[in-house]
């Protein structure tokens, strides 16, 4: 049962369950979030599942068990761990990020968490879960064979076939082919790039053209990168050296990544680092800076340096700025209006569109074949990805032999029976906005109050009535995000429908909708938009 993932990329929250009735024990696979959008969720940072359906089951929720610790996957942990307060599993590299955000959120002393050793095994009630080395963009990403007394479920995560991924091992392909010949009930599998040809490359063949690029660029150079990437981060950082320059880490993110690598044993040769203030006083080809803000995000270094605001790192003619990166759906806007900012300050801006400088971390078809040949399940069961992205991974497995592919969304409850599968339930789901400190609902109505507000500003008015309901002073009117010149409209349609208020005939309510709608039609007259307005009373 997907709660999240299912029909939109990030924002994973698997759940496995088995047994019949109320015995039936849940198994979690990722907690992870998306980040807010300013265009759709106004002064939200994060947005993660609703999970309210388990939270009333908690008490047979056996665990939550992490694939890998990008955000999208690991994410939701101190938010949504203390609805369900059972253990958390993961390898070491995971682990220590997620302990961080316990750590932040105060919950370090109170979650019980677990490091399984790679290739690790873990025995939760009827679920058997062993972990599987495979690669993708980041340490320490885990396919799960979750075995129970009806069959085996492979849960890829993310992943991709990469020979030579340059940090952290390869992926265990003799152990996938042998879950293939035990015989596999269904793959539960990444689908975001299902709709690309070939193969995603390695990350060997990056560094080398990185390598090249860097040699060839005068000036300061800064580097931005997706941080929990730490074979890019790597690279980058040789790359700097082998071409006489420093590197300087800028973002908490660049100093949070590069510090759980080297808790968990990584990056032993990674070049020394110099800080902000040293890298401001050395000559422009001596530094390279790896900087934070690949996608655009307002307040990461990148936009701050952009726009002149960061307290030491600043760039300007004769400067270079690498993305080495995607663009991430839905963040173009974003990301041109930051290349336009750099652009303005005379910096040069180089893309995965102008050099090879980036490589997926998702599996393109060819990759998605190779596994089916390897897992051969009776079911495939896209997960990770927008519709269009599911439906085309189950045509492709469906053309692989793979006897029935099963799309679901969020909420959906599946029945993995050795014959054929069937949507038996489908539960309550949905998504909680953490706005501020407050984790609210997504339907509450905050977002549409506020894109609102955005759209056509605010009306307030405060009238100011005796005890016998009679209007005693001059209405209070403010206005904000509103051109002057409907200010006065507003006014004039206000105390005129004071004038008619009659204390006898109608009461405060009456009276505040009169008001309400008599200062929007004033507004929609004179402005062809249709404000927030409120009003309140006051009573003397």
């Amino acid at each position: 049962m997907p709660l999240g993932g299912a029909g939109e990329i990030g924002m994973n929250f698997n759940v496995y369950g088995f047994g019949s009735g109320l015995e039936k024990k849940w198994l979690v696979v990722d907690c992870g979030v998306v980040f807010g959008r300013e265009g759709q969720t106004p002064g939200v940072d994060l947005v993660m599942p609703d999970i309210s359906y388990l939270t009333e089951l908690r008490e047979d929720v056996l665990g939550i068990v992490l694939t890998h610790a990008h955000e999208d996957h690991i994410g939701a942990i101190p938010y949504l761990w203390p609805m369900l307060r059972c253990p958390v599993y993961a390898t070491a590299f995971t682990a220590e990020l997620v302990r961080n955000k316990l750590l932040d959120a105060g919950l370090e002393k109170q979650c019980p968490m677990h490091v399984v050793p790679l290739g690790g095994h873990i025995a939760l009630g009827p679920f058997s879960v062993d972990f599987i080395s495979i690669t993708h963009s980041i340490p320490e990403p885990n396919a799960l064979s979750i075995s129970t007394p009806l069959g085996k479920v492979v849960h890829t995560g993310d992943w991709k076939l990469d020979p030579e991924p340059l940090v952290g091992a390869s992926t265990d392909d003799a152990r996938l082919r042998r879950l293939g010949d035990e015989g596999v009930l269904a793959l539960v599998c990444d689908s975001t790039n299902a709709l690309a040809q070939g193969h995603s490359g390695s990350e060997a063949k990056v560094r080398h053209s990185i390598g090249e690029l860097i040699q060839g660029l005068e000036g300061r150079v800064a580097v931005t990168a997706f941080a929990s990437n730490v074979a890019r981060l790597d690279t980058i950082a040789k790359a700097a050296r082998a071409a006489e320059r420093e590197v300087c880490l800028v973002g908490r993110s660049m100093h949070r990544i590069i510090a759980a690598a080297r808790a968990s044993g990584y990056l032993k040769d990674f070049p020394a680092l110099i800080s902000e203030a040293d890298a401001a006083e050395m000559p422009g080809r001596h530094v390279l800076y790896l900087v934070t803000g690949s996608q655009g995000e307002p307040r990461a270094a990148l936009a701050r340096i952009a726009q002149g605001q960061h307290p030491t790192v600043s760039l300007g003619s004769g400067d270079t700025v690498i993305f080495s990166s995607r663009i991430i759906p839905g963040n173009e806007l974003a990301i041109f209006a930051l290349h336009n900012q750099l652009a303005s300050l005379g910096v040069e801006i180089l893309t995965e569109q102008d050099h090879f400088v980036h490589v997926s971390g998702h599996p393109y078809r060819d990759e998605l074949s190779e596994m089916y040949s390897w897992i051969r399940p009776k079911i495939s069961v896209p997960v990770h990805g927008e519709l269009r992205h599911l439906a085309e991974h189950a045509r492709l497995a469906r053309s692989l032999q793979v006897p029935e592919a099963v799309v679901l969304a969020n909420g959906q409850m599946l029945r993995l029976a050795p014959g054929k599968p069937e949507i038996v339930d489908e539960v309550p789901s949905g998504r909680m906005c953490l706005d501020g400190r407050v984790l609210v609902p997504e339907g509450d109505g905050i977002g549409r109050q506020r894109r609102a507000m955005a759209f056509a500003g605010l009306i307030a008015v405060t009238l100011i009535l005796d005890v016998k309901g009679r209007v005693r002073a001059e209405p209070a009117i403010f206005l904000e995000g509103i051109p002057d010149e409907v200010g006065g409209p507003v006014r004039a349609a206000v105390l005129e429908t004071l004038k008619r208020h009659n204390p006898k005939k109608a009461d405060e309510q009456a009276l505040g909708e009169a008001v309400r709608r008599s200062a929007r039609r004033a507004a929609q007259s004179v402005w062809d938009k249709k404000p927030v307005t409120r009003v309140e009373v006051v009573w003397v």
